[in-house]
């Protein structure tokens, strides 16, 4: 099970990937303005390497529930700086949160080697061709509606199904703009455009999502659905379910996990691998 970016391929059979989330952002949902300085972003993303951070996973648009899209020239604004500033400093891959092709071009160009668009194709075509044209690690999710829209009574017939058949269709699109397959990441999209109830059920069912075999990656950090089984709404007071979610999923076979809380994160996935023997 080999992944591929545009500068180094990582072997997943065995040892799986934390993903640390960095926000430039003021308004995300769990650190919103707190990484928003260049500088303060570059000295987190370090602190997230020290802890165990495999990929870096850059955002300059917030994703939350409701929230109000940002401008290409805005998101490069934010996240330009902060991309150059940590390929000064370290060497661990770094990766582009966005779903505009005019912002994952340039990240790119700036240093990044992944693009992860929430979208999964569906808010900008062009993002296959951008993809194909720099042999970016395309990491594709599935999102019903937009993040300003997407949990205005989400609804599906069969969640599962609708899911898979969605990434499905995404992993041929992208082969068709020229994404190599070993360029390819899925994701179920846990909390985008889905209750409490569909989120459940597509964890029981996260094998389903390894789409043409490629790897699945799972983004379940300090959700609202966490806080809603839990009774806590403190984002930050949702780092040991995810935890939990980090080991079990990597038993249920996902092999990238994205997470705020790197260190125990990154623990908890070393040790659920000792135990089944992928160390």
């Amino acid at each position: 099970m080999l992944w591929r970016t545009s500068t180094r391929t990582f072997d997943l059979t065995r040892r799986g990937l934390i993903m640390g989330v960095l926000n430039v952002t003021p308004d995300s949902f769990s650190d919103g303005g707190r990484y928003f300085d260049p500088a303060d972003a570059v000295a987190r993303g370090l602190e997230m390497v020290r802890e165990g951070a495999d990929i870096l996973d850059i955002g300059g648009e917030s994703t939350r529930p409701g929230a109000v899209p940002v401008e290409a020239e805005e998101e490069l604004r934010r996240i330009l700086p902060v991309i150059s500033g940590l390929k000064q400093v370290c060497d661990v891959p770094l990766s582009i949160d966005t779903m505009k092709s005019r912002v994952a071009a340039p990240a790119m160009a700036a240093g990044a080697e992944i693009i992860n668009d929430i979208s999964g194709l569906m808010h900008d075509p062009d993002m296959a061709r951008v993809a194909a044209e720099t042999g970016a690690g395309l990491v594709l999710m599935h999102m019903r509606g937009t993040p300003r829209t997407m949990q205005q009574h989400p609804a599906y017939q069969d969640v599962t199904a609708e899911v898979r058949e969605r990434l499905e269709a995404a992993y041929h699109q992208a082969l068709a703009a020229g994404v190599l397959p070993e360029g390819l990441v899925f994701d179920p999209g846990i909390g985008f455009g889905k209750t409490l109830e569909h989120n459940l059920e597509l964890l029981r069912a996260l094998p389903v999502f390894q789409v043409q075999g490629r790897p699945v990656l799972l983004g379940v950090s300090r959700k609202s659905f966490l806080g809603r089984i839990l009774g806590n709404t403190d984002p930050a007071a949702r780092d040991a379910p995810t935890t939990a979610l980090t080991a079990w999923a990597r038993q249920q076979g996902a092999r990238i996990l994205r997470v705020h809380a790197v260190k125990e994160n990154a623990q908890a996935l070393r040790m659920m691998e000792a135990i089944l023997g992928d160390t």
